[in-house]
């Protein structure tokens, strides 16, 4: 038996949000006969987190998948709401919350090389807020903390599993910042496959993004 293991926040520990199946049951649902799931992610969880998730690792873990940094970018990105004077004191604002970013990104994903079970790390997908400026300054500064993910896992070689590209319809969300299950059906989808792109040892810095157009 192999085990595929979820990390990180509510992106697959989404259960208090849906009514119907969370994305580990939906995972679980795609998975061949002789592997299994295991939700060490929390609901709530931020970056840090992660280390004390991945001490919890089973021992025949062979695919760790880790979804983390939604939370995070919350907190920072409260720095929308500070006045400013300039265009470019707003980006130094965000330049300084994007350096604490990074710092508590990489220190994860360390922790996440050390226990030598094949990572996937996830981009962190765009909100759904209701109210259209603030969802455009959200998906804006977002790009930002994306950029560090993006550079930092390619950086150590780690496949990056973008889902940005997988969260394209309002009825992916149970709420501005939740998978709902429909949301959930897809991510599950594209996470199953990552099974075939783990045998085939070719996954060293790829960034990996749904084979068909997701509706």
């Amino acid at each position: 038996m192999s085990t595929l293991v979820l990390v990180g926040d509510s992106v697959f520990d989404n259960a208090a949000y849906v009514n119907g199946p969370d994305v580990s049951d939906q995972v679980e649902a795609k998975m061949p006969d002789d592997w299994a799931v295991s939700l060490l992610a929390v609901d709530g969880s931020y970056i840090l987190d992660v280390q004390n998730q991945l001490e919890q690792l089973p021992g025949d873990a062979q695919i760790l998948v880790v979804s983390t940094g939604g939370n995070d970018v919350l907190v920072q990105t409260e720095v929308l709401n500070d006045a400013v004077t300039t265009v470019g004191e707003g980006l130094l604002l965000l330049n300084d919350a994007v350096g604490q970013f990074r710092e508590d990104y990489c220190r994860m994903l360390e922790a996440v090389v050390a226990t030598d079970v094949q990572p996937y790390i996830c981009t962190i997908y765009r909100p759904d807020f209701p109210d259209e400026d603030f969802q455009s300054m959200t998906s804006t500064a977002l790009g930002l903390f994306n950029d560090v993910i993006v550079e930092e896992a390619s950086l150590r070689l780690l496949p990056i599993l973008d889902i940005r590209a997988i969260f394209t319809d309002s009825g992916d969300y149970a709420n501005p910042i939740e998978p709902s299950v429909q949301g959930g059906q897809k991510l599950a989808d594209e996470i199953a496959g990552l099974i075939d792109d783990w045998g085939s040892g070719t996954n060293r810095g790829s960034l990996i993004v749904p084979e068909k157009e997701v509706n």
